[in-house]
C-alpha cells in the first residue's frame, strides 16, 4: 500500500492541482488497491459443503471441539483463540481458555460475548441444530471432518489459510504428511495382523473400517476384524469378537492408564490373541482425536503389532 506523509482528507483535493502527475497516477493506486481488497478475500468450502467467506483471516476464534482446539495450535493459530470447549486440554496452554461448553451443546451467550469472527466445528460431532442455530445468529462457522490420517494435514492447511497462518500451517503439514509416508514404508506392507480395537467395556463398543482409528490400524499392516459393519462406532457383542477371532485386541478406555477390563478377555483362551498374550492399551488422547498426535498412536499401535509378528516367528 502506498503511503503519503501527513495527508488529510482536506489535502486530498488539493493534490491533481499540486501534483500534476497525480491525476493519472491516483485512479491507478484506487484499482490496484481496490483489486488487492478482492484477492485478499478468503473463500473456503467446508466439510458440510458450505461455503465460508473471511474479508480477511480470523482474529478471534472458537473452537467447537478438543481435536480442533489441538488442530488450531498446531496450525500456528493458538494465540487467535478466544474460545473452547470441555476437554480441550491440548496443549496446556488451551485448558485456560474460556470454555462455551461440550461440543455437543454450546452456551450461545459465552459465544456471542466472546465476539468471535470465525467458529471451527465438527460435521459430525457438533448438533446440525446448534450449528444452524449459530448461522441464523450470524456466526460465521467452518465445519471439517478429517475422516482420514491423510486428512488431517489439509485440515491444517485450511486452518492455516482461515487464520492468516499458512507458513505455519504448511510446516506442520509437511511434516505430518512426511512421518506418516515413514510409518507407511516400514509397516504397511508387514504380513497382516487380525485386530479387535475396543472403545469401551459397557456397551461393549468398536469402530467399523471407516473411522479414523481403522486408518492406523492399516498403516500398520493391520486388518479391523469389524471393518465391514455399516456405523462407525458399533456395539459388538462378547461372542461376535470370540467368533471372528482377532490374533491382537487394542483397547483404548477413559485416559492414559491401561484399562482393567482389557484384562477380561483373558477367560476367553482359545482366542488367538488371547492365547499369544496379546493384549495392548493405546492411550485415547493419542489414537482417538483427529490430530498430529494420532501418528504418535499409530507408532505405539505399529510396535504392538510387530511384537504380534515377532511371536509368530518364535
Amino acid at each position: 500500500i502506498v503511503r503519503m506523509p501527513c495527508l488529510s482528507s482536506v489535502d486530498y483535493p488539493m493534490l491533481p492541482a499540486r501534483f500534476p502527475f497525480l491525476s493519472r497516477l491516483l485512479p491507478v493506486m484506487v484499482f490496484a488497491l481496490a483489486g488487492q481488497a478482492a484477492q485478499g478475500e478468503i473463500v473456503v468450502t467446508d466439510a458440510g459443503g458450505t461455503v465460508v467467506r473471511l474479508a480477511a483471516p480470523a482474529r478471534r476464534i472458537i473452537s467447537l471441539a478438543p481435536h480442533i482446539t489441538e488442530l488450531v495450535y498446531a496450525a500456528g493459530a493458538g494465540e487467535r483463540l478466544v474460545g473452547n470447549v470441555e476437554f480441550g486440554q491440548y496443549p496446556p496452554q488451551a485448558r485456560a481458555l474460556p470454555k462455551v461448553g461440550g461440543y455437543e451443546r454450546f452456551d450461545l451467550e459465552a459465544i456471542l460475548a466472546l465476539k468471535p469472527d470465525l467458529m471451527l466445528g465438527w460435521e459430525s460431532g457438533n448438533p446440525q441444530a446448534m450449528v444452524a442455530r449459530m448461522r441464523a445468529l450470524g456466526l460465521t462457522v467452518h465445519l471439517s471432518q478429517p475422516d482420514r490420517i491423510e486428512d488431517i494435514a489439509g485440515e491444517l492447511e485450511r486452518i492455516g489459510r482461515l487464520a492468516g497462518t499458512e507458513a505455519a500451517a504448511a510446516a506442520a503439514a509437511a511434516a505430518f504428511r512426511e512421518r506418516q509416508a515413514r510409518l507407511a514404508v516400514r509397516y504397511s506392507r508387514q504380513p497382516t495382523v487380525d485386530v479387535f480395537y475396543q472403545v469401551w467395556k459397557q456397551p461393549l463398543m468398536t469402530v467399523n473400517g471407516k473411522q479414523i482409528i481403522s486408518d492406523a490400524i492399516r498403516l500398520c499392516g493391520g486388518r479391523n476384524v469389524f471393518a465391514q459393519l455399516p456405523v462407525l462406532a458399533p456395539t459388538v457383542s462378547v461372542e461376535g469378537v470370540i467368533a471372528a477371532n482377532p490374533e491382537a485386541i487394542i483397547a483404548s478406555g477413559m485416559d492414559d492408564a491401561r484399562p482393567e477390563w482389557l484384562d477380561d478377555w483373558k477367560r476367553w483362551g482359545t482366542m488367538r490373541a488371547v492365547a499369544s498374550g496379546n493384549l495392548y492399551f493405546v492411550p485415547p488422547d493419542l489414537i482417538q482425536r483427529h490430530t498430529p498426535r494420532i501418528l504418535d498412536g499409530a507408532e505405539r499401535l505399529c510396535a504392538h503389532l510387530e511384537t504380534v509378528r515377532g511371536k509368530r516367528r518364535k
